[in-house]
């Protein structure tokens, strides 16, 4: 479970691709129209893959999404122009939808089958860590193969990551009460589907509770658009091409942290993240505007704040979730998660007209900082599921 997560994000392209778009020929606001793209994608296909992911085998989607994306990051490299670079984002948010919802509740309910639901919080913890990790591993890695093969070089292994963490999908145990393929017939199959995707809506609209913690983690995971920016912020310091993945390799290493904390942090007080969401806001900001690669460092440590919480908010999400539908509630934060983002590109696309890159990314930090006076209402209370509320079998 944890070597899938971790390989999900060792991408050499990760710190490139921004700066692989504008090598082309991107503008700014070109590059953001492409993360409207992706971001829409991925949202458009949320809820749906999240009901297809309770009522057909979860495995199954995290390998077929593991094979998407590397075909995306293979695009990239083979048709490297605008129209490439739109089909290898849809091919991104694809596979980012049908493997985020059904991940975490994969691991649930497969540690709920051992009677471990408790630990859920530490490996959800232990995962996201692991990733970053890994991203930061690449990011290290992708100045060097960057001097020496450029971006195709950079291309190729970050499809073979891909590739490779499709195989580790395959060996990964499923087991038996999960939900799997169904053997009567496609009728039978759309028909369960639909009560599946049902369940999960009308949970979310029921529960006041849920909804709060669904619009708590769209949100947190609408802000990861800063990173998307990060890049090219850097490039407008002045930092060459080849020391740009090092820099961001600092927000990597510090959300790294923060996810790995997130565990011993889960049963903190909910007034606690509020303080720290503040923080990390005003962390980032002021970083962004120093008009300095020193103030990397700050953004670093805000981000790696705000990582902390999301873990956080994600884990109490799952928590909260009572019904069988939990890949289509998990993935109902993230379509709303994608909504959010959306905007965030769009206004970044617009402001890149008139405003300089680091006041956008500053701007950014308004919203974070009002998000963080809903968490005590947003941030469900701790509570560790049993094994004996695990959904029954749908096959």
């Amino acid at each position: 479970m944890i070597a899938f997560a971790a390989l999900e994000d060792f991408v050499l392209l990760y710190p490139l691709y921004q700066l692989l778009f504008r090598d082309h020929g991107l503008s700014t606001t070109q590059i953001s129209t492409l993360f409207v793209i992706w971001a829409a994608t991925g949202f458009l296909l949320e809820v749906p893959s999240g009901a297809w992911a309770d009522t057909y085998s979860r495995r199954t989607l995290l390998i077929l999404g593991s094979l998407l994306s590397a075909v995306g990051y293979a695009t990239w490299i083979v048709l490297p122009g605008y129209a490439g670079f739109a089909a290898g984002f849809v091919l991104w948010g694809a596979a980012s939808a049908l493997t985020s919802g059904s991940y975490e509740a994969f691991v649930y309910d497969e540690l709920a089958a051992r009677g471990e639901a408790e630990d859920f919080p530490t490996v959800l913890a232990r995962a996201r860590s692991a990733a970053f990790v890994a991203n930061l591993a690449a990011t290290a890695l992708a100045a060097p193969v960057f001097a020496i093969g450029g971006y195709v070089l950079a291309g190729a292994l970050s499809t073979l990551a891909g590739l490779t963490r499709a195989a580790v999908a395959y060996t990964l145990h499923e087991s038996p009460s999960a939900p799997a393929e169904s053997g009567s017939g496609s009728r039978r199959a759309f028909t369960e589907y639909g009560e599946m995707l049902r369940s999960g809506l009308t949970e979310v609209v029921r529960s006041r509770r849920l909804r709060w913690a669904v619009g708590l983690v769209a949100l947190l995971g609408g802000f990861l658009a800063f990173d998307e920016y990060f890049g090219l912020l850097a490039g407008d310091l002045g930092v060459p091409t080849t020391l740009i993945p090092l820099l961001v390799a600092t927000t990597v290493a510090a959300q790294a942290i923060g996810s790995a904390l997130a565990g011993s942090a889960y049963k903190l007080p909910a007034a606690t993240f509020t303080t720290l969401l503040i923080g990390a806001g005003l962390l980032i900001a002021v970083g962004a505007l120093s008009g300095s690669p020193w103030g990397f460092a700050l953004i670093a440590l805000g981000y790696g704040v705000l990582q902390l919480v999301i873990v956080v908010a994600e884990a109490r999400l799952q928590d909260a979730i009572e019904g069988p539908a939990r890949a289509t509630v998990t993935s109902t934060a993230s379509f709303f998660s994608g909504v959010f983002a959306i905007a965030v590109y769009v206004g970044f696309a617009v402001g890149a007209v008139w405003l300089p890159l680091a006041t956008l990314v500053a701007g950014l930090t308004v919203p974070v900082v009002l998000t963080a006076f809903v968490v005590p209402a947003a941030m469900p209370a701790v509570k560790i599921a049993s094994a004996a509320s695990k959904p029954e079998s749908k096959s």
